[in-house]
């Protein structure tokens, strides 16, 4: 502040209208509230925050042990005390909105500490080797703090690059020595399957051995230990399923209160059966409708090479962004073409699709639409949020209820807003996929509950899907329903989250009345960031009624 009054009387009027030019174009000023304390001492709190959630090294991994976690979760207790003597209470809403996503994580890091243990539950936490990008912020699940994003490689590597991935590489087996002692868990179905996530990274890791045979030996010894160190776990967690006969479910009462105290999405586990039950019913009888109405018209018929499949699914792309345009749905960008053409994939024979390239197959446009996670990620790189709280992924797939909700909601609300008019088969496919989104949660949800087992899940998931598209022999089916066990929500979030646009959607069109558009929707929601709907809600409509549901209203 004395700094301040030391300039001279013009520059203090220039820094004044400087400031005036930056509210007038519209930037979010919430963002940048320099008074001392208030929200800069909430964003304080969220990097010193972000800094403690990942753990110590022992014997250069992170450290899991039941001690270290243990002090862990007596400090987080003074964090959480200190987030809540910022008196958020009279802020704007879009600070308000910051506060609750940083009690979120916190709420997320107390809840694996207490309820979900990965470390001592799930052998699949253990897996360091990822080979692809996730369409999500962040990987879909929980991951340690040290992973391998084979994926951000570029082959063959550069010296640098070989140096980097040596060292990432040399965490996988001090990290598998001390999971030995963590995993103490008597969670049956996750170690089982968690056993399958450590054999695909013994395979990843002979293959990235053979890509990079010829980048020294410090890489191929770095690969060769991580091997090793991957066959022995798998072998060490084959002799002890046996001994395993527990539950892997969080049990109704701790689903709820993960729902609404990390996930903020203002459901419990009964109310989301409810809304699955319903979806899965509607999707069900619409499609039955949908035949119908279509009885006299052509069957569709799959793509069958690979040449018509690389012109037909980059015309898709082509027309579903005409029409995007040309019906004003959208904000158009410059990232959405690119970010699309990058993602179309490549043929798959008719015996090898899972249940999404069989759709593909048919008509890709119906997976462009959900492909909207792949403008999230493309806007979050190009123009970042301004909140330093929203910017980056929101640990624990706080996420998910916006990105899978959006990307799912999308499908449907393209169909309605004419995207297949002229092609009305292609309408059954949008019902087909929610049966299949619904029929998955809803075996969730019996999982959690530990009414269902795993494998009853998966086979209530191939039974209503329809047409048979979900099978038994493909690796996206136990793909999915381990995914889900392992994360809390998130099967749901594809269904309930797409509910909560839809409400968000009807409400604000109400409140904004005859100037409402769909583009000026969207655009809202983005500007938003990928956080929880909730929190989208009570941003863009002032109505604070699902935060009181989930706690307190306001941040005090």
């Amino acid at each position: 502040m004395q700094a301040i009054r030391r300039l001279p009387r013009f520059v203090l009027l220039a820094a004044l209208i400087a400031v005036a030019a930056v509210a007038a174009a519209g930037l979010t000023s919430a963002f940048a509230d320099a008074h001392e304390g208030g929200y800069p001492a909430l964003v304080a709190l969220f990097e010193e925050w972000r800094e403690f959630e990942s753990p110590p090294l022992l014997e250069g991994a992170p450290d899991y042990s039941a001690a270290t976690t243990a002090r862990r979760h007596r400090e987080l207790a003074g964090l959480r005390e200190r987030l809540e003597a910022i008196d958020a209470g009279a802020w704007p809403v879009e600070q308000q909105v910051d506060w609750h996503l940083v009690r979120a994580e916190m709420n997320g890091m107390d809840f694996n500490i207490r309820v979900l243990k990965p470390w001592a539950r799930d052998p699949a936490y253990y897996a360091s080797v990822w080979t692809a990008q996730s369409d999500t912020p962040a990987h879909e699940g929980p991951t340690h703090h040290a992973l391998v994003e084979l994926w951000t490689y570029d082959f063959p590597l550069t010296p640098e690059a070989a140096a980097k991935l040596t060292g990432e590489l040399r965490t996988i087996p001090p990290l598998l020595a001390q999971a030995r002692q963590n995993l103490v868990g008597n969670a049956r179905e996750l170690w089982e399957s968690g056993i399958g996530n450590m054999r695909d990274q013994a395979r990843d890791l002979g293959e990235l051995a053979e890509r990079t045979s010829g980048a020294g030996a410090e890489l191929g010894g770095a690969i060769s230990a991580a091997r090793e160190a991957t066959q022995e776990f798998v072998g060490w967690l084959e002799e002890r399923a046996s001994e395993k006969t527990g539950a892997s479910g969080v049990g109704k009462e701790n689903y709820t209160w993960y729902l609404r105290n990390v996930h903020l999405v203002p459901l419990s586990w009964e109310e989301e059966v409810s809304l699955l039950k319903r979806e899965l019913d509607r999707a069900h009888a619409s499609l039955r409708l949908e035949e119908h109405r279509n009885r006299n018209l052509p069957q569709l018929v799959a793509i069958s090479g690979p040449e018509e499949y690389d012109r037909h699914a980059n015309d898709s792309v082509t027309r579903y962004l005409e029409f995007l345009e040309r019906e004003d749905v959208l904000p158009m960008r410059d990232y959405m073409d690119p970010a699309l053409r990058a993602r179309i994939g490549r043929f798959v024979p008719q015996a090898e699709r899972n249940f999404f390239w069989t759709a593909v197959h048919f008509e890709p446009m119906t997976l462009w639409t959900h492909f909207y996670h792949w403008w999230d990620l493309a806007r979050m790189e190009v123009d970042p949020h301004p909140s330093t709280i929203r910017r980056g992924p929101l640990l624990y797939n706080i996420f998910d209820s916006r990105a899978e909700g959006l990307s799912t909601g999308v499908e449907e609300m393209m169909m309605h807003a004419g995207l297949y008019d002229d092609n009305p088969r292609v309408r059954e496919i949008v019902w087909i996929m929610l049966a299949q989104r619904a029929a998955r949660g809803l075996g969730s949800l019996y999982v959690h509950s530990n009414d269902f087992t795993m494998k009853e899940a998966r086979d209530f998931h191939v039974a209503w899907t329809p047409r048979g598209w979900m099978r038994e022999d493909l690796d996206l089916l136990g793909f999915e329903q381990q995914l889900y066990l392992r994360q809390p929500g998130y099967g749901t979030s594809y269904v309930s989250g797409k509910y909560l646009i839809e409400r968000l959607l009807a409400e604000r069109a109400r409140q904004v009345g005859e100037g409402f558009t769909l583009s000026s929707f969207f655009e809202e929601v983005d500007a938003a960031g990928v956080i929880p709907v909730s929190l989208i809600r009570w941003q863009l409509t002032g109505n604070d009624d699902e935060v009181k549901k989930l706690g307190a209203a306001t941040a005090h």
